[in-house]
């Protein structure tokens, strides 16, 4: 029952973080009409801004294009509207982990998927865009509760493993999904049932995942947190070289995703004379390999846990490699090949990275995981707020070869780095939490717990 009931909580996790990338990439065939429409345009699935709207010229309407030599105002607002949820999100992480600590993983996961309910509600009905903006950054707000704690809570309950690589491999797939679905989705029910429906399917969707987690968890309703130890503070984790190493790795590795996105579509029509349906299709092959490097490095850590540091060095020198081979593409057929090899790289890196940020908890810390995944929220969060606004002007001021090939050269560079965790998975648990498990035996719920659960 107790295994059944943590398969139910890895879906309610999955469907969270699926909800929050839909929501952050749905929005994307929509906004510029949006945007349009409030300065007096043509609004509509037809409007120039917003492509055919069949999900085919989707990613031609990525956030923060870069303008042309004349600049645009619209350029502007999309940029800052599509980084104000990483911006707030990156504010907010250093409190919820350290709540997060405090009070458990259940409540904290309900308060994320409620105010995403709220915000994907707020985005139905926007009409202008303060609107449209605070809808967003309310999105952030439930981001840095929802994943953190999602993720957490995952870490949590697969205590030991390879399970523990597994639960958040599914994760990680999940996400991947729910950025590259998101578009079409969003596009093809903007076309033929109007800009609220996509919001709504999300909200109703996100109310049905909150009260299964209340049925499944409900927040208060269990002794074990009332023995939960106190976990480490926020500030000491960032200063553990180990941890700050690690999440180095999954702000660098992600960086050339969240740079790609807002340029990479303007670029291909100029260079290439791509069409609507190619811009529109760039991304999703990209979702096959990000799962095959999931499987893979899932795989590889069951058989050699010793080498996760290796899987996480691969995956950079794979996303360096391919970010320098994308400004040398001719054809719409070229460019998918890196684009590919930089997926494949990041789900090396995040599936390899991820478990081992929970290891060092358990070994050089207190086993609670909300400030430490609040920390990996935080690394993906610099990436991602630097991106709709950054690399739009790199590209006007020094060109789109020189962006890839400076992105390509940082992963290269920082791989070697990792190295510094090849002993990781030698280390003893410290005197913590961790001895009183594993040596004095379980002397509160909480410790009966966990025992119980690595010994499953």
């Amino acid at each position: 029952e107790a295994r059944r009931q943590r398969r139910l909580l890895l879906g309610v996790v999955c469907v969270a973080l699926l909800l929050d990338n839909m929501l952050y990439m749905v929005i994307v065939p929509i906004i510029p009409d949006y945007i349009a429409a409030m300065r007096g345009g043509t609004a509509g699935p037809s409007a120039p801004a917003g492509g055919n709207g069949s999900g085919g010229g989707n990613r031609s309407l990525l956030p923060a294009r870069y303008p042309p030599a004349s600049g645009s105002n619209e350029d502007v607002q999309i940029g800052v509207l599509f980084a104000s949820k990483a911006m707030l999100q990156l504010l907010v992480n250093p409190l919820s982990g350290t709540l997060i600590d405090r009070v458990g993983y259940e409540a904290p996961l309900l308060a994320g998927l409620g105010v995403l309910f709220l915000s994907t509600t707020t985005f139905a009905f926007a009409e202008n865009y303060a609107t449209l903006f605070a809808a967003r950054s309310l999105q952030g707000l439930g981001s840095a509760f929802a994943d953190t704690a999602g993720i957490a809570l995952i870490a949590d309950r697969y205590a030991e493993e390879p399970a523990r690589s597994r639960a958040l491999g599914t994760a990680l797939a999940c996400i991947s999904f729910g950025s590259l679905a998101a578009p079409p989705f969003g596009g093809v029910l903007y076309e033929f049932a109007g800009k609220r429906v996509p919001f709504l399917v999300l909200a109703c969707v996100c109310l049905l995942d909150g009260l299964l987690l209340l049925v499944l968890a409900p927040p208060g309703g269990t002794g074990a947190r009332a023995n939960m130890p106190v976990g480490t503070p926020i500030h000491r984790l960032m200063i553990d070289p180990y941890i700050a190493v690690v999440a180095g790795a999954l702000a660098t590795c992600n960086i050339p995703l969240a740079f790609l996105e807002p340029t990479i579509a303007n670029w291909m029509k100029e260079s290439m004379g791509a069409s609507e349906w190619e811009v529109g299709l760039t991304w999703l092959p990209a979702f096959f390999p990000h799962v095959l490097g999931v499987y893979v490095t899932v795989q590889l850590a069951a058989a050699y846990p010793h080498l996760q540091w290796f899987y996480g060095a691969l995956g950079m020198a794979i996303i360096g490699a391919s970010s320098c081979l994308v400004p040398a593409c001719r054809n719409f057929g070229q460019v998918i090949i890196p684009l590919c090899g930089i997926c494949f790289g990041i789900a090396l890196v995040d599936t390899a990275l991820l478990p081992t940020l929970a290891f060092l908890v358990d070994v050089r810390h207190v086993s609670v995981y909300g400030s430490v995944y609040a920390i990996a929220d935080i690394s993906y969060c610099v990436a991602y707020a630097l991106g709709p606004i950054v690399a739009g002007q790199i590209v006007h001021t020094m060109g789109f070869a020189q962006l890839n090939l400076g992105m390509g050269l940082a992963n290269v560079l920082y791989a070697p780095v990792l190295l510094f965790l090849k002993n990781v998975c030698q280390m003893k648990p410290s005197h913590s939490e961790r001895n009183i498990l594993l040596e004095e035996g379980p002397k509160g719920l909480y410790d009966t717990i966990k025992m119980e659960e690595r010994k499953g």
